[in-house]
């Protein structure tokens, strides 16, 4: 998919397409005229953009806008079905970049779209699936997945310190600290560089590259060790927290 795409979207609103990927796949910098929706059935996808990153777990999806450059890596095996969808297809598609949960019914209709065909009479089954699946691409539910990243530089060098030893405590005064400016100061700045707070975001960073460890099988004590949570528990509590399971049951159940 690195390489451009075209779509005849003249003849159906959009164009299914699966694909499977071994660990450690990667895909250059790219776009597409028209609007993604990759799901990943298993493994973890990181999709990175010129204004962040999202890592995308098993069973969720990520939301590319028509035109968006990025960039992806894979963890495990992934067997990604998506969909490129004509960005006129509906006028409130999402505008902007977001993992999303991919309901059942999403899921099935995207399995389902892989062998319609092209062309198809007005009022047909077919036709109901193509436009089921946008009326379920508008309201998917948005999940907190992603990394904005600062536009300061000052900001950006720390994001990247913080991405090297994700397991170090970043108190808001060490990071004050690194850039020799007031705890306050630093909060300010980051909040309104990246729309999240700091701990918020060095704790979705933590939980992102869990999520790419434990794809790889690592034990969860070694990860929750590895990421500075004390123990087994504390990692568990704040995973299950945020994705509703525990680590164990999350990648066993997907």
């Amino acid at each position: 998919m690195s390489t451009p795409l075209q779509f005849n979207f003249a003849t159906r609103p959009l164009v299914p397409f699966a694909h499977d990927y071994p660990h450690g796949a990667t895909e250059p910098w790219h776009s597409h005229d028209c609007a993604q929706l990759l799901h990943a059935l298993s493994g973890v996808v990181r999709v990175e953009t010129e204004q962040g990153y999202w890592v995308v777990p098993p069973s969720r999806g990520v939301w590319l806008p028509a035109g968006t450059r990025h960039r992806f890596q894979v963890t495990g095996h992934v067997a990604a079905r998506t969909l490129f969808i004509d960005p006129f297809a509906r006028a409130d598609l999402p505008s902007v970049c977001q993992v999303v949960q991919i309901s059942d019914l999403l899921r099935e209709l995207i399995i389902s779209s892989l062998t319609l065909p092209e062309s198809y009479a007005a009022g047909s089954r077919e036709e109901r699936v193509y436009e089921l699946l946008l009326d379920e691409i508008r309201v998917m539910t948005v999940l907190p997945f992603n990394l904005p990243e600062p536009a300061s530089a000052s900001l950006l060098s720390l994001c990247r310190q913080i991405h090297a030893e994700p397991g170090k405590t970043w108190t808001t005064a060490l990071a004050a600290g690194q850039l020799n400016i007031s705890e306050r100061t630093l909060l300010r700045h980051f909040r309104q560089q990246t729309g999240l707070a700091f701990s918020e975001w060095v704790r979705r960073a933590r939980l992102m590259e869990a999520l790419s460890r434990l794809a790889q099988g690592q034990s969860v004590l070694r990860v929750a060790l590895d990421l500075g949570y004390e123990s087994h528990s504390a990692f568990s509590a704040m995973f299950r927290r945020t994705l509703g399971v525990s680590p164990g049951d999350y990648f066993q159940q997907n």
